[in-house]
């Protein structure tokens, strides 16, 4: 293995950025107040039962430690490839970064704040997987890891913009009609543009805003979520 002088800069901030955020949502978890205690008292129309947050991040946490390995020591990874995990290395910075600050100013209860970092993670990671991010080649594992990694944090992105632009602005606010379906649309619409890994992220966005609201905007977020997973089905199918 070379040394550490002869990483690149992306190379040696990936990794710390991780650690930083992961140090950031541990303080968050056991802190007091906590982050559940933060969500418990802004309750909005896309807050999302907690708790699928945790199943999200745990195997998406495992693929990002196996995409640093592969980027920090580069083994069986080739040219091209190490200028793709590269590339998006700095957009994971970035994202790892605005997490872990975010959490501070959730725990906070300063939610206008912390959702300029949600905006910011959010809207990089939806331009990268949309503009920058090369197709998929489920031959190269570099390749396919960096679509998991990316496509997961824009994933989830979108279900922590939602959740924390309505806690912060419309907490206890019921979704008006026109709310409603836009949100049936722009999923609808996203779905239509959608691969298998992001698709089935923003799936899983509405499965966890379903159980986490109650009532017919709970059932109506529910059929949202196989009208998407269809949607999504039939384009990857075709």
């Amino acid at each position: 293995m070379s040394s550490i002088q002869s990483k690149s800069t992306v190379q040696i901030l990936a990794p710390l950025s991780f650690l930083y955020d992961f140090a950031a949502q541990q303080y968050g978890m056991f802190s007091s107040p906590n982050m559940l205690d933060i969500h418990n008292r802004n309750l909005a129309a896309f807050s999302p039962q907690p708790y699928f947050i945790g199943g999200f991040f745990f195997p998406q946490q495992c693929f990002q430690v196996y995409w640093l390995w592969k980027l920090w020591t580069r083994k069986g990874v080739k040219e091209e490839e190490v200028g793709v995990m590269e590339k998006f290395g700095w957009v994971y910075v970035l994202g790892n970064v605005c997490i872990g600050t975010w959490m501070f100013f959730w725990n906070s209860n300063d939610l206008k704040t912390s959702n300029i970092f949600v905006l910011i993670n959010t809207l990089s990671q939806l331009t990268y997987i949309t503009t920058m991010l090369p197709p998929l080649d489920t031959r190269s594992t570099p390749n396919l890891l960096t679509h998991i990694v990316a496509k997961t944090f824009a994933g989830i992105g979108v279900l922590d913009l939602l959740h924390n632009t309505s806690a912060a602005y419309f907490k206890n606010i019921p979704p008006s009609t026109l709310v409603q379906v836009a949100t049936g649309v722009g999923f609808a619409a996203a779905g239509a543009c959608s691969d298998w890994i992001f698709g089935a992220c923003l799936v899983y966005d509405l499965v966890a805003l379903s159980m986490g609201q109650s009532g017919g905007w709970s059932r109506l977020l529910g059929a949202y979520a196989l009208g998407t997973a269809g949607i999504v089905g039939v384009r990857n199918w075709f």
